[in-house]
């Protein structure tokens, strides 16, 4: 059954109301690898202390996100073959350390790439705080359904990110490590994929070992980036876009290389040290 682009754009979703609470913020953080080099370090114990703690802003994309129900089978998605291939997040409000917030998603489009590229979809989730109804953050998920191309969609006119310079150097470098029980700890935070935490399912789908969330080195270099651009203030980070180019293992050293694109903007791309390897590309980082 090919693709039912109909039935998938009128998808409704309900809002999602749920709390969370302290420890979840912790948890998040520890899942980044906050507190591994240094558990006392006055820059990391903020982040994982409930005294005067301080939420990442990264958090968001683990809040509410629930299940999009694609697997349905009137929606013609061939739910193996889909990949997670873009997240962009804008913050509008800092999170707070805990609360209860309402999450609203719709389907923006579908693009049709051919049967032999697949399609695109673009998916967007706003996240409110319930007690004052502010708007906190705008998630956008780029999802790639490698098998379901050839629905007779549109091809073009896609958002695209923004690619990082290549006719200079960057600017600075930011070391990143990634610590070898990082996905034990990140999948506490809600990404129960057994492809980060099972060597039997891990080899099936093609890999040596486990390997680690997109989401999870998502946060580490949102993380990195707080910590190199923004005094180590998360309340300055007003975005974060990436593409995701190649799995991340646990235990790698990575390492950030980061281009000034103007006042309170930065382009970047995380590299797998060792290996070489572009792991995330068209970074866009904005800060006040």
């Amino acid at each position: 059954m090919p693709l039912n682009y109909e039935n998938l754009m009128n998808m409704q979703f309900e809002p999602v109301i749920a709390d969370y609470s302290k420890k979840d913020t912790i948890l998040y953080a520890l899942g980044l690898g906050v507190g591994a080099a240094d558990p006392f370090d006055p820059a990391e114990l903020k982040y994982v202390y409930e005294r005067k703690l301080v939420a990442l802003p990264m958090m968001a994309v683990t809040l509410g996100a629930g299940a999009m129900r694609l697997a349905d089978p009137k929606f013609g998605v061939n739910y193996t073959m889909l990949l997670h291939g873009e997240q962009t997040l804008q913050v509008h409000k800092p999170l707070p350390v805990e609360g209860t917030f309402i999450s609203e998603s719709k389907i923006d489009e579908i693009y049709d790439k051919g049967a032999a590229k697949g399609a695109v979809m673009y998916f967007t989730r706003k996240l409110y705080e319930k007690a004052s109804g502010d708007l906190l953050v705008t998630m956008c998920n780029v999802v790639f359904l490698r098998a379901d191309g050839g629905f007779g969609g549109k091809s073009d006119g896609a958002p695209k990110l923004r690619a990082v310079p290549s006719d200079r150097p960057a600017d600075l470098q930011v070391p990143i490590h990634a610590s070898l029980n990082q996905a034990l700890i990140y999948r506490l935070s809600g990404d129960y994929n057994p492809l980060h935490i099972d060597p039997e399912v891990a080899k099936q789908a093609g890999f040596d070992r486990p390997i680690l969330h997109g989401l999870g080195a998502y946060g580490m270099v949102g993380r990195a980036l707080i910590k190199a651009l923004c005094a180590d203030d998360p309340a300055r980070m007003k975005r974060l876009d990436v593409r995701f180019s190649s799995p991340v293992y646990p235990g790698e050293p990575l390492h950030a290389e980061v281009w000034h694109m103007g006042s309170g903007d930065a382009a970047f791309r995380l590299i797998a040290t060792n290996r070489k390897v572009v792991v995330e590309d068209f970074g866009r980082f904005e800060y006040s």
